[in-house]
């Protein structure tokens, strides 16, 4: 499943398509994904201009003119990608999309929007686990899939205090509370296995006895996995490709993901790195620095 850096990189890949744009047109090609498409859903993006295109967590929330947010979550398969709509264009079977079709279309592209200047997005979900949604003026804060995220990853909000105050009482491992979307919002398996694996902290080691020294290795850590990853444009995983086609490349720099049996990258530890299942998760570490 795309993560934060992923999630944000289609945010940024996007936006300078969107932002201050009218939708011009707009299609849905079937009644749901995961989750059936809220009523009037083509109705209201279409003549919408959009005001900002943001991101919380793993979300994407488009600011329509009208007050409405347009909440967008990837799934696992989910990629949005921009067709330049050339007038060179492979027709397809019947009359796909607006005026002379959509170039490169697919089976499971679901949902097509014609933004003004010419750009033509298109939402492709092959395992339909993504989902949209239209949120009211006012109805961010109260919205079920946003109340009660912790801070981002990113912001002064996800500080070593606060941090150390919210697993305090956890008896979980601390890689289960790093993966709790309220206590920090946004991270995923394979970045916590990295912050982990940076940190020096075992995936097994009780939450509770983090705060303190490790707490101000551990902060740190994921602030720069994070960073890192979204100036690397994001790990290309499976399904996941960035807004203009080009595939993420910071798996290139994985030090503990998916390197089982691999010797560990840090100097002078000597350690092989490991896998274990955590929650029914794959969790790579390397026992021989991290404790």
């Amino acid at each position: 499943m795309p993560e934060l850096p992923e999630v944000e990189t289609v945010r940024r890949g996007l936006a300078p398509h969107m932002e201050g744009r009218r939708i011009l047109f707009a299609e849905q090609n079937r009644p749901d994904l995961r989750f059936p498409f809220p009523p009037g859903f083509v109705a209201r993006l279409e003549g919408n201009r959009v005001i900002s295109v943001g991101r919380r967590a793993k979300y994407l929330l488009i600011a329509l003119e009208d007050g409405w947010t347009w909440m967008v979550h990837l799934g696992m398969s989910g990629r949005f990608t921009v067709n330049p709509g050339s007038e060179a264009v492979i027709a397809t079977s019947g009359q796909v999309g607006h005026n002379s079709g959509w170039a490169l279309a697919e089976k499971h592209d679901h949902v097509r929007v014609e933004m003004e200047g010419g750009a033509r997005l298109v939402f492709n979900d092959t395992r339909r686990f993504g989902f949209m949604d239209l949120i009211p003026p006012g109805g961010l804060a109260t919205n079920p899939h946003l109340a009660g995220l912790g801070p981002e990853p990113l912001d002064d909000a996800f500080n070593v205090a606060d941090f150390s105050a919210a697993i305090a009482d956890k008896k979980t491992p601390i890689k289960a509370a790093l993966l709790d979307q309220a206590v920090v919002a946004g991270l995923g398996n394979i970045y916590v296995c990295e912050a982990l694996w940076r940190s020096g902290i075992s995936p097994k080691r009780l939450a509770r006895t983090v705060p303190g020294r490790r707490a101000e290795r551990l902060v740190p850590a994921v602030k720069e996995v994070i960073a890192a990853a979204i100036e690397a444009g994001g790990s290309s995983l499976r399904d996941f490709v960035q807004a203009d086609g080009e595939l993420g490349y910071f798996q290139h720099a994985w030090d503990a993901y998916g390197r089982e049996g691999e010797p560990c990258r840090k100097p002078d530890c000597g350690g092989i790195v490991r896998r274990i299942v955590q929650s029914g998760r794959s969790t790579f570490f390397c026992p021989g620095h991290q404790r």
